[in-house]
This record gives C-alpha cells, structure tokens and sequence, in this order.
C-alpha cells in the first residue's frame, strides 16, 4: 500500500512539472509571438517615414533641423531593431518624439496640410501608431504571464531547473516619448 502511495504522489509530482513546463513554454511562445508583432509594426513605421519626408520636403525646406533629426531617429531606431527591447524602446521614442515635431511643424503649413499625399501619410502613420500601441499591450501582457510564471512558487523551481528567464518589457522611457504624435486632419 505505502509503495502505491508513493508510486501516485510521484505520478502527481510528474504530472505537475509536465504541465508546469508546457505553460511556460507556452507563455515564452506567446511573449516571443508579441515580440514580432512590435516589430512587424515598427518596420511598418520605419518604412512609411522616407515618404512622408519626401512629402513634406518640398513644402518645408527651411525646417531642415526638423528633418534631420526624423531622419537621424529613423536611422537609429532602425539600427536598434536587433537590440533588446529596452534599447529597441529608447531608440522608438526618439523617432515618436521626432515625428511628434514634424507633424506639430507641418500645421504651420496651410498647403502641406491640404495636400492629399500628406493627409494619406499621416493617416496611415496613426494607424500604425495604434497597432503598435495594441501590439506592445500583447506583448507586455505575455511577458507579464511568463514573467509571473519564472518568479511564482512552485513554478519557479520548473523555470530555474530548464532555465527560464524573465522577458523585458517594452516601455518607453519617458512621458512625453509615450505620447502618440497627434496627427490632426
């Protein structure tokens, strides 16, 4: 009888680190399923970005401090999309904020502003913008479950055993990076 009992609390034991295990495997999966879509969005972004400056060039040619630093936040956060999130967000807030003055620049401009080109672009940058707000809720929420999951007792000791590791988050550094830019019609 007592080999039966211990037979069944390890059968319970097993069971538990099986299932244990594919959870956290499935959380991982679903966090690096998050992770994509940021980035399928942000290279969306990226790539809409030389069209609106082609756009807006001809209208602003002596905002060319405006410009440059789209460009240069263009280039950095296309450079950083191979880094970490922490440093995939630092880069992707300074192209939000670069692109929050062109657009607060272009309503200076009564023609730019009518130009249907532009109107398109910017549309199709807000859209953008709130994909990558829902995909980074995905995302973080995912890496919120895995993150629970690698810390929380009994699970902990399942994650540490196959070498789990918490995910970071992506966050924006500061308040006025996390401002979507106001695109207005």
């Amino acid at each position: 009888m007592t080999l039966w009992i211990i037979l069944g609390i390890i059968v319970v034991v097993a069971g538990y680190a099986v299932v244990t295990y594919n959870n956290l495997v499935s959380t991982r999966q679903m966090s690096a399923e998050g992770w994509s879509g940021i980035d399928v969005q942000l290279k969306r972004r990226t790539d809409l970005i030389p069209n609106l400056l082609e756009t807006v060039k001809g209208y602003m040619s002596h905002e060319r401090e405006t410009l440059e630093a789209v460009t240069n936040a263009r280039a950095g956060a296309t450079s950083a999309a191979n880094g970490t999130p922490a440093e995939r967000a630092a880069a992707e807030g300074q192209l939000s904020g670069a692109l929050g003055r062109l657009i607060a620049t272009a309503e200076a401009y009564p023609d730019l502003k009518a130009n249907t080109t532009f109107l398109e672009f910017q549309a199709a940058l807000q859209k953008v913008e709130d994909e990558i707000q829902l995909a980074r809720r995905y995302y973080n929420g995912s890496v919120r479950n895995l993150n629970t999951a690698v810390e929380s007792f009994p699970s902990n000791l399942i994650a540490n055993a196959f070498k789990f590791e918490k995910a970071q988050y992506f966050e924006l550094d500061s308040p006025a990076d996390r401002a979507v830019p106001t695109v207005k019609f």
